[in-house]
C-alpha cells in the first residue's frame, strides 16, 4: 500500500483513551501497532493488533516505539533489559514533573486549565468545552508528532507530553500576548469580534463571518448579490455598503446591526442544504453546523472515498491521502545519523520551504522549527499572509510587521519576499527545491501551486525525491475542492460546532476555530512520516491534507457510536454521561478579578463520597451514580452553593488531595500564574523588531535527548532576502540587483 509510510516501524501501544488515537494514527500511516488491553473504542482500536497483558515483557523488547498514558501500567525504566531501545511517550495531563504534575485531569480539567474553556461559550453562563473530548483530539496526533520526532533522532529516550500545553496552541497565540494586552479572554457565545458568526437556518445553523479584509471581499459582495435578490428582503445596509473599506473593528455598532439584519433573514429562509449548495456554487465563505448524518451524506467525502468499512462499522479510513512515486536512485539526501550532539534539536539540519498563509500551514510547520529545523517562508509584499494584514488599523503603528498573530505562530522562521506571478521568481524557488529543501508545505487552494507552476509534479521534475504536503480545507480533490473557507467553516463542516455549547442554544465555536489548531497537528505527523519514509526508502512522497477530514477523523467515536444506534449526540454543556458532577462551577473574586469557576468531576461514588463529605452534605439519596443521574440539576446546585463563596484555586487544591479532579477555569492572565506553566518553561522571550520584547509559546512535548525552543522572533518581510539569494543560491550582488529591479524579488 501506497499508504505504508511507516512500514517496519513496530510500536507498543499502552494508551489509555487521552492518546488511543496515536496508535490509529501511526497504524495508518502504516507501522505494525500492537495495544494491551486498550479502551473499548472500535474507532481507534482500527489497525492495531490486541494482545494479551501476558506479552508486555517481550513487546517491551520488540517496539521501536512505547505510547503511554502513565497509571494504567507499570513503568519499567527506559534503562531496564528489553526497553533500552524504544523511544518511550508519556502522555499526562500536566507533564511528567513540577507542582502540578500529580493533578488528576480529564478532558474537562486540560481544557480548564488552558485558557480555551474560559474563552467558549456564552458570556451569561459557565465556561464551556465541547461535547466530545477535545483535548484528546488535539493529543492524539500530537503525540504521534512527537513519537516520530524522537524517532527520528535514532536515540532512545523519554518523551515528555503535557496534555495542558498541547492545547494552549488552540489559543493561537493569545495566551502569550496578555503581557502586553492585558487581554484575560472573553465568551462570546455565537459571535467573533463584534459581528455573528452562527446564524440561524430554516433547518439547523450556518457559519459566515461577517469580517473585513480583502480575503472576504468576494464573499461579501456575492452574498449581497443573493439577498438583494430575496424577495422581501431590505437589503440596502448592504447594497450601499464599500465592502472593500468594510472593518467589522471599526465599524459602528448600529451599523453592524443593520448589516445583520438582512443577512440573518435570508438565512432563515433557506435550508443549510440549500445555503451550502449556493456557497459551493459562488464561493461563499459559509458552512452548514454540521451533524453525523450531514457528514455521511457529504458528496465531497463521498468522492475522496473518506469513510469506509472497517471492523463492521463505516469509520473514516485515514486522516490524509499518499501519493508516492520512485525517487532517485541511490542514497537519499537527508543525513541518516542523530544529531552530532546534545545541543542540536530533532530535526536539525531539516530544511522546509513554506508557502500559504493563515494556521493550518504556518503551525504545522512551527513545530519542527521548535525542534531544530529550518523553515523558509515564501511570502509577496504585493500579496503578504492574510494575517498580517487583518492586523492593519489605527492602533497598528507597525503596518504589515505589527500582526501579533503572525508572529507568534510563525517563531522562528525565515522568509524570503518572491513575486510568483514572475517566470524569475519561480526559477528561484525550484533551485531552492532541489539544491536546499528536504520538504515543502503549503496550504493554498488547491489550484494556486499548479498555477504558479509549482505543484508536486512540477517540483518532483527537479527533485525526484520530494516530500511534499498540501493542506488546504477540503483536499486536493472532490467537487468541493475549490470551496474557500478558514477555521470556522472548518469547525462548522466537521462537526465541532455542533457539539459546542448548550442544548437550549444555538452552538458556538470552540475558541480559535478548531480545525485551525487542530488540523496543523496532522500534517506535522504526515511531513515526518514522509521525511522518515524517503530516508529508510529514498522515495518521497506527496501527501494530501484535509483540514475538515482531520476534525472530522478526531470525532471517530463520535461518529462511530451514531453509526451503531442511530442516536445524534448534540451539545450538553458540561455534561458527561459518565460523571455526575461533571462541570465548571462559580468561585468567589479572587484578587479582585470576577468571573471565576473551577472544573469539578466525580467518576466514582466514592469520589463523589468524599466530595460530599468535604461538603458538609449528608445525603444518602445521591449516593450512586444513577440516582445522581436522575438527580442532577440538585447536585450541580449543591456543588455550586459550596463553590460560590470559596475561591477556585483552594478548592482546587483541597480537592486534588482528596483525590478528586478539579481545576481552576484558567484566562489568558491565570496562565502566566500557573507554576506548572512555569516549570516547564512555555513561554519563551524574545525581542522582535517592531512589536518589542515578547513571549513565544512553545508546544506540548520535551525530549529528553534533544533540546526545544526558539532563537528568533517572527519574521519580518523579506528579512531573509540576502541570505537566500547569496548564501544559499550564491547569485552576484548584480544578479540579486536585477531581479529586485525586475520585481521578482520584493
Amino acid at each position: 500500500m501506497a499508504e505504508r509510510l511507516l512500514e517496519g516501524v513496530r510500536v507498543l501501544d499502552l494508551a489509555g483513551e487521552p492518546a488511543a488515537m496515536t496508535g490509529r494514527i501511526l497504524a495508518d500511516l502504516g507501522a505494525e501497532v500492537v495495544a494491551i488491553d486498550p479502551p473499548e473504542s472500535r474507532a481507534w482500536n482500527v489497525g492495531k493488533r490486541i494482545a494479551p497483558r501476558a506479552e508486555l515483557d517481550a513487546l517491551l523488547a520488540w517496539a521501536h516505539l512505547v505510547i503511554d498514558t502513565p497509571g494504567a501500567y507499570l513503568e519499567p525504566s527506559m534503562s531496564a533489559s528489553g526497553t533500552h531501545q524504544a523511544c518511550w511517550v508519556s502522555v499526562t495531563p500536566f507533564g511528567l514533573d513540577g507542582p502540578r504534575a500529580h493533578w488528576r485531569a480529564s478532558d474537562l480539567g486540560v481544557m480548564a486549565a488552558t485558557g480555551n474553556m474560559y474563552c467558549t461559550g456564552d458570556p451569561d453562563r459557565a465556561p464551556v468545552r465541547p461535547s466530545q473530548p477535545a483535548s484528546f483530539a488535539h493529543v492524539g496526533p500530537e503525540a504521534a508528532f512527537a513519537a516520530l520526532t524522537a524517532l527520528w533522532t535514532g536515540v532512545p529516550q523519554r518523551v515528555d507530553l503535557s496534555m495542558q500545553e498541547v492545547v494552549f496552541v488552540a489559543n493561537m497565540a493569545t495566551a502569550a500576548r496578555f503581557p502586553q494586552t492585558g487581554f484575560r479572554g472573553v465568551r462570546r457565545g455565537a459571535s467573533i469580534g463584534r459581528t455573528r458568526e452562527i446564524w440561524p437556518a430554516l433547518d439547523g445553523w450556518v457559519s459566515y463571518g461577517l469580517r473585513g479584509g480583502k480575503a472576504r471581499v468576494p464573499s461579501l459582495e456575492t452574498l449581497t448579490r443573493l439577498v438583494a435578490s430575496e424577495e422581501g428582503v431590505d437589503a440596502a445596509a448592504l447594497t450601499a455598503m464599500d465592502w472593500s473599506a468594510f472593518n467589522q473593528n471599526t465599524a459602528a455598532d448600529d451599523e453592524l446591526r443593520a448589516i445583520e439584519v438582512p443577512i440573518a433573514e435570508y438565512f432563515a429562509r433557506h435550508t443549510m442544504t440549500e445555503l451550502y449548495e449556493i456557497a459551493v456554487e459562488t464561493n461563499l465563505m459559509l458552512a452548514p453546523i454540521n451533524s453525523p448524518r450531514e457528514i455521511y451524506g457529504s458528496t465531497q467525502l463521498a468522492a475522496r472515498e473518506f469513510f469506509g468499512d472497517l471492523d463492521g462499522v463505516e469509520l473514516p479510513r485515514r486522516f490524509c491521502v499518499v501519493h508516492t512515486r520512485d525517487g532517485s536512485a541511490g542514497e537519499p539526501r537527508i543525513d541518516r545519523t542523530p544529531p552530532a550532539d546534545s545541543h542540536r534539536g530533532a530535526w536539525a539540519g531539516v530544511n522546509i520551504l513554506e508557502f500559504g498563509s493563515g494556521a493550518a500551514g504556518p503551525i504545522a510547520t512551527r513545530y519542527f522549527v521548535e525542534h531544530g529545523a529550518t523553515v523558509l517562508r515564501v511570502e509577496s509584499r504585493s500579496r503578504p499572509d492574510f494575517l498580517r494584514v487583518y492586523a492593519l488599523g489605527p492602533d497598528n503603528p507597525h503596518g504589515l510587521e505589527g500582526a501579533p498573530m503572525y508572529d507568534g505562530l510563525n517563531v522562528g522562521k525565515r522568509n524570503v519576499t518572491l513575486n510568483l506571478k514572475r517566470p524569475e521568481a519561480v526559477a528561484l524557488v525550484k533551485r531552492l527545491v532541489a539544491e536546499w529543501a528536504d520538504a515543502v508545505v503549503e496550504n493554498f487552494a488547491p489550484r494556486a501551486m499548479k498555477g504558479f507552476g509549482l505543484d508536486y509534479d512540477a517540483l518532483t521534475e527537479v527533485r525526484p525525491d520530494l516530500v511534499m504536503v498540501s493542506a488546504c480545507l477540503n483536499g486536493q480533490t472532490g467537487p468541493h475542492k475549490d470551496y474557500p473557507g478558514f477555521g470556522g467553516q472548518g469547525a462548522a463542516l466537521s462537526g465541532f460546532n455542533f457539539v459546542t455549547g448548550w442544548p437550549d442554544r444555538e452552538p458556538v465555536g470552540p475558541n480559535g476555530t478548531i480545525t485551525d489548531s487542530l488540523a496543523p497537528r496532522f500534517v506535522a505527523t504526515a511531513l515526518a512520516a514522509g521525511l522518515l519514509h524517503r530516508r529508510a526508502t529514498g522515495r518521497g512522497a506527496h501527501l494530501d491534507v484535509s483540514q475538515v477530514e482531520t476534525a472530522i477523523y478526531s470525532l471517530s467515536p463520535w461518529l462511530a457510536r451514531y453509526r451503531a444506534d442511530g442516536v445524534v449526540e448534540g451539545r450538553d454543556g458540561n455534561r458527561s454521561p459518565h460523571a455526575v458532577p461533571h462541570g465548571a462551577f462559580p468561585c468567589a473574586d479572587d484578587e479582585g478579578i470576577g468571573d471565576r469557576w473551577v472544573a469539578i468531576a466525580c467518576w466514582t461514588d466514592d469520589e463523589w463520597a468524599r466530595l460530599a463529605s468535604i461538603m458538609g452534605l449528608d445525603d444518602t439519596s445521591l449516593a450512586t451514580f444513577a440516582a445522581r443521574t436522575q438527580r442532577i440539576d440538585v447536585v450541580e446546585r449543591l456543588v455550586s452553593d459550596w463553590t460560590r463563596a470559596r475561591r477556585r484555586g483552594e478548592i482546587a487544591e483541597q480537592l486534588q488531595a482528596a483525590g478528586i479532579e478539579a481545576v481552576p477555569v484558567q484566562d489568558y492572565g491565570d496562565v502566566h500564574a500557573d507554576p506548572q506553566v512555569a516549570h516547564r518553561r512555555h513561554f519563551v522571550p524574545l525581542h522582535h523588531p517592531y512589536l518589542g520584547d515578547g513571549l513565544y509559546e512553545r508546544n506540548g512535548f520535551r525530549l529528553s535527548a534533544a533540546p526545544s525552543g526558539y532563537e528568533r522572533p517572527g519574521p519580518t518581510l523579506g528579512q531573509d532576502n540576502d541570505w537566500v539569494l547569496g548564501e544559499l543560491l550564491g547569485l552576484s550582488a548584480e544578479e540579486q540587483d536585477r531581479l529586485r529591479a525586475d520585481g521578482a524579488v520584493e
